[in-house]
């Protein structure tokens, strides 16, 4: 829903995302963030049980490094499916260094994810590395999502990646609602501040639905933006092992429950994985 404070009103209930583990950092930065199979299958049931209806997942090797691998992933989702009820699943097809026929092994489990993260361009990552995403490999991986039955979560790093996701509505027919993550942070992101967050939801096109990311110590507040300008959120260890300043996070449950907590004063039910699914359209693809 896009529109301003005024879609607060009649906004949908909040689908509540939670990026477990990430490709980056491991438990170097936070030993309660999950790397093995079985700690994200755990981890995940905690977040269904705290109000969390989609899982971001991650894959990484025993090592702890991150796999693009349709085993690891498999693995990950065996374990997950193991520790909730329902929950929707959804794949990173993002990262660097890896070619762009590894960048779809995510979307080759079986079954597939419901759904898949397609990023909308290109990001440079630390010193010496970009992500390219070229426009190629976004229309390879969205052609394949459509005929594996997944439904892309669209990610919006920059303004210009606004302009990227408008270019794929033109090129490729995307199934309704369009979903787009909009992505504030430091680097390649959109500068995190509140101006920039009613831009980037003002600038979608017209019927798409948003979810609200904010890096480190910028979750908590986007997250509040999220939830009273209509939108959902995404909150998790992939994105911020910190509680609050100074203070390590003890579980991506923690991070989702506060969201719960907040959607509850500010009057915003918490979807359901059914509802999720609902407002997704998940069931019609």
């Amino acid at each position: 829903m896009t529109g301003g404070y005024e879609a607060y009103l009649d906004a949908d209930p909040v689908i509540i995302t939670a990026a477990l583990t990430g490709g980056v950092h491991g438990k170097e930065a936070n030993p309660n963030l999950p790397e093995t199979p079985e700690e994200i299958g755990h981890a995940a049931g905690k977040v269904e049980a705290a109000g969390a209806s989609v899982v971001h997942l991650h894959a990484r090797t025993p090592n702890g490094e991150r796999s693009f691998e349709t085993e690891c992933f498999q693995e990950i989702d065996d374990a997950v499916r193991r520790h909730t009820d329902d929950i929707i699943i959804q794949h990173s097809t993002g990262g660097t260094g890896a070619p762009d026929d590894v960048r779809h092994q995510p979307l080759r489990t079986d079954p597939p994810p419901e759904m898949a993260s397609l990023d909308m361009g290109p990001l440079n990552r630390y010193d010496h590395l970009t992500s390219e995403n070229t426009r190629a490999l976004v229309d390879s991986l969205h052609a394949e999502m459509v005929a594996r039955g997944i439904k892309p979560e669209l990610e919006v790093f920059n303004d210009g990646h606004l302009n990227e996701l408008r270019g794929l509505l033109d090129r490729r027919d995307l199934a309704e609602p369009v979903y787009a993550t909009l992505i504030f942070g430091p680097g390649t992101l959109t500068p995190p501040t509140p101006g920039n967050f009613l831009n980037a939801i003002d600038n979608l096109p017209e019927g798409a639905l948003f979810n609200t990311l904010g890096f480190g110590r910028h979750q908590l507040p986007f997250a509040t933006m999220g939830l009273l300008f209509g939108g959902h959120v995404r909150v998790g260890l992939e994105d911020n092992v910190y509680y609050q300043r100074g203070e390590l996070a003890e579980s991506n449950a923690r991070l989702v429950e506060r969201v719960v907590r907040l959607a509850d004063e500010l009057g915003r039910p918490v979807a359901s994985t059914a509802e999720a699914r609902d407002i997704l359209g998940l069931e019609e693809l």
